[in-house]
Parts: C-alpha cells; structure tokens; sequence
C-alpha cells in the first residue's frame, strides 16, 4: 500500500504501517493535552494505542498463519488508523477452511482477553468500571482497558456480516449445505439488515454506528457481487472471452495520435507495440494524463504502462478472477503456445458476465 512504511518480516509476512498512523498518535496527544492531562496519562494514552496495534497485528497474523496451514500465503499485513489488513492470496473456498481461517483472527482476541482476565479484578457493577475508566488509561486501570478492548474486538469481528470476520464464518456454516454464492448472498443480505439497524440506532447515540453501517453495506455487496460472479465464470476459460480484434499503437507514435484514436473510436484500452513487439499498454485515462503533463509531441513509449499482465489462455476464469481484478485498469494479454493469441480487459469480462447472467436468468424463468 502506498504511503506505508515496512517495519519487518513476521514468518516471512511482510509487516507495514501506514504513515497516517502517526496522526493517530498526533491526535490522540492533542486531545489528552486539551483535556489537561499530565504527560504521564498522555505518555500512557499513546502506550495503549501502541498496544493495540500490536493486538491487532497479532489478530490479522492469526489469520495468515491459519491460511498457511492451508498453503495459502499472505502478501502483506498493514497497520492503519482504522485496523489491521492482511491480504491474502486468496480467500479458501472450502467451508471448514474459511471458518478455520475466518474464526483464526477473534479467537486471538478472546485468548487475549482470557489471559488478561486471569490476572486482573473485573468491577462487579456498571458503575464501578465507569470510575475505573473515567480518569482515562493509566498504570492502575492499563490491564483492565487491554481486557475490554480486546473483548469488543472479539464481539465486533463476530458480527455476521461482511467485510467483518463473522460474515465469513456465517457463510463457511451455510457453505456445508448451500452453493457458495448462496450462502455469501444470504449472509450479506443479513449483514446488510444489521448495517441498517446500526445507521437508525446510530442516528439517536453515536455517528460512529453510522459509518459502520454504511462500511457493511458496502462491502457486503462487493462481497456479494464478487462470490457470484465467480460463480458463473465456473467451466469457462480465457479463451471464451478473448478479444482477437484489438486496438495497437506503435510505442513511437505521440499521445497526439494516442488522443485520436481514443476520439475516433470506443476503445478505452491499447496494446503497445515495437517492431511487432508488445511493450506495454496505454488506456484511456494515461492518455488524458499524459495530455495534460506532457502535451500532446510526447512519445507513447514515455508513458505508457511497461508492467505487461499475461494470462494463459487454457486457464479457468474463476482462477484468474482475482488477478484480473487487481489489473483491471490494464488490457491483459491472452498467451496460447507462447504466442499471443488475443487480449482481454475487465469491461469485456463485465459484458461476458452480464450475457452469462441474462441467459441464466431466462432459462431459470423458463423452467
């Protein structure tokens, strides 16, 4: 992610944290500071924050280490203000797998919470752990505020909806007796259901529940959208959506030509050639880009996009998916026999989809 700085490798996971953090940190001293806090409570405030971090470093490693077990690998782990991402290879399809992988991250936090207990005196009533917090983090009340968070985090990850770590395990359950898009259609629905109970909720309390309901919505849709478009890429190859007739410009020619082109036709992406060559590609949007910065004599070869993307065209659509996705600004080329048989973008995947869904949908409504 850019912006983020590496502080190490953990069982060969590359850890980063994101330079925004430090704002956290900034922000979390300011506010001490206006509420006329000491430096000790301020020094202990940013302590905790750090701390908490590390927990939820420690939750997302429990997740890439619970898909290791499974040989899937895990790019990278970044540390933002808002939590921890780990980003995975892939996410397991298997039921068991998911739920291991899924349940792997809360349950570092329900250990957490579980040890802290152990050594701690929780109050017995509401009002005496109110006092216990009210004068913020410091050395009497450290533990004590480790074990709540902890303990939320366990609660909060379990919600049963996406993108959080219970909408996953939810669809793992129902994945041991439904199709895999079922099961992630019917789990988004609830999570969206929630979501929305937290926006009416949030309105009366805290504007936080708000944007946590707005973040599930989101994702459970993209969730959604993602699992079932999977689905109907099953059985199909990149060669099934090949495009064999595709625009090309020559890596000499200027982005005044490149300009052009995209003017005189419906074409959003290019293949750059040399000799015959592919080099690179160009889409739509460098090209405007390159307008503006470099003007309109500047050579394509200066800006186009050297980092080819090659996809075999004998491989599974649903293999690929995610790959394509992460290129999707990118025409793709399509390899048969080491040599280049066509080329593929993600709007001639969307329209693939699109047709596949409709005769689906009409075969479904004949029966």
């Amino acid at each position: 992610m850019k912006g983020s700085l590496k502080l190490g490798k953990i069982a060969g996971i590359a850890i980063f944290i994101h330079w925004t953090f430090t704002l956290l940190i900034l922000f979390i001293i300011f506010v001490n500071y206006k509420s006329g806090q000491n430096a000790t409570q301020i020094i202990w405030s940013v302590v905790f924050i750090l701390t908490i971090f590390i927990t939820i470093l420690l939750h997302e490693l429990g997740h890439a280490l619970a898909a290791k077990n499974y040989n899937i690998k895990t790019k990278d782990i970044t540390l933002l203000p808002i939590g921890g991402l780990a980003r995975l290879e892939r996410i397991p399809e298997k039921p068991l797998e998911e739920l291991i992988v899924a349940f792997a991250g809360p349950l570092v936090n329900i250990i957490l919470a579980f040890i802290t207990g152990i050594f701690i005196t929780i109050p017995d009533t509401s009002e005496q752990l109110m006092a216990e917090l009210s004068n913020g983090v410091n050395a009497n009340n450290f533990f004590l505020n480790f074990f709540l968070v902890n303990f939320w985090l366990a609660i909060f990850n379990l919600i049963p909806a996406f993108p959080m770590d219970g909408g996953r395990i939810l669809r793992a359950l129902l994945s041991f007796k439904l199709q895999r898009h079922v099961a992630t259609r019917i789990s988004a629905r609830i999570g969206q259901l929630l979501a929305m109970g937290f926006i009416i909720f949030g309105f009366f309390t805290s504007p936080f529940l708000i944007f946590i309901g707005i973040f599930v919505i989101i994702g459970a849709q993209v969730e959604a959208d993602y699992t079932e478009s999977k689905f109907f890429l099953k059985g199909f190859k990149v060669h099934d959506v090949i495009m064999k007739q595709y625009p090309t410009m020559d890596a000499n020619d200027t982005v005044k030509t490149a300009v052009e082109l995209v003017l005189d036709s419906q074409n959003k992406n290019f293949l750059i050639t040399e000799n015959g060559i592919p080099v690179g590609t160009l889409n739509r949007d460098q090209i405007i880009m390159a307008l503006s910065k470099k003007g309109d004599d500047e050579f394509v070869y200066n800006v186009m996009d050297r980092n080819l993307v090659y996809l075999d065209s004998d491989s599974l659509l649903e293999n690929v998916f995610e790959l394509i996705q992460l290129n999707k600004s990118r025409l793709m080329l399509v390899m048969e026999n080491n040599e280049l048989a066509g080329t593929l973008d993600v709007e001639n995947l969307m329209e693939f989809l699109l047709i596949k869904e409709v005769k689906i949908n009409k075969a479904h409504d004949e029966k």
